[in-house]
């Protein structure tokens, strides 16, 4: 989606699509960027399991945490797993320019280039991490950001 005149171009509004369920990168994305919307797709569609993700990057399933997790690992943003609580504290305060990660002490999701990762807000019979075209749930979360990005 384009920016509109005179707005702040940010992690809501630059402009990944969505197709058959999976996230398509803009063109103009940096590396970083177009890693993590790579490593989202190849989550999506894999179970929800509490702590999966934790034990090693590579897991059956995942929860909110350690899909989050994986995500900035891919893009070489993350060293390590973290729950929500640390992510809540991760990287710089406030929303980013392409990525933002949203947190508390019970939940994370992040929004790339304006499309919401999420563990949440699934149709009945589905669950686990996948792509959602919802409202960033900023009441209650810390918006932070990777550097630069």
């Amino acid at each position: 989606m384009p920016t509109p005149p005179g707005a702040t171009r940010g992690s809501a509004n630059c402009g990944a699509e969505l197709a058959a369920g999976q996230a398509i990168a803009p063109p103009s994305a940096p590396l970083a960027v177009k890693q993590a919307i790579a490593a989202a797709n190849r989550l999506r569609g894999r179970p929800y399991v509490w702590g999966g993700g934790h034990a090693s990057f590579l897991s059956r399933g995942y929860d909110c945490s350690g899909a989050v997790s994986y995500v900035l690992h891919a893009a070489g943003l993350l060293d390590q797993t973290m729950v929500s609580g640390q992510l809540a504290l991760w990287g710089e305060a406030g929303s980013g320019r392409w990525i933002s990660v949203y947190a508390n002490a019970e939940h994370v999701y992040m929004v790339i280039a304006g499309l919401r990762f999420d563990t949440r807000s699934d149709p009945p019979g589905v669950n686990g991490p996948r792509w959602h075209r919802a409202e960033v749930e900023g009441a209650g979360f810390a918006a932070r950001h990777p550097s630069g990005l």
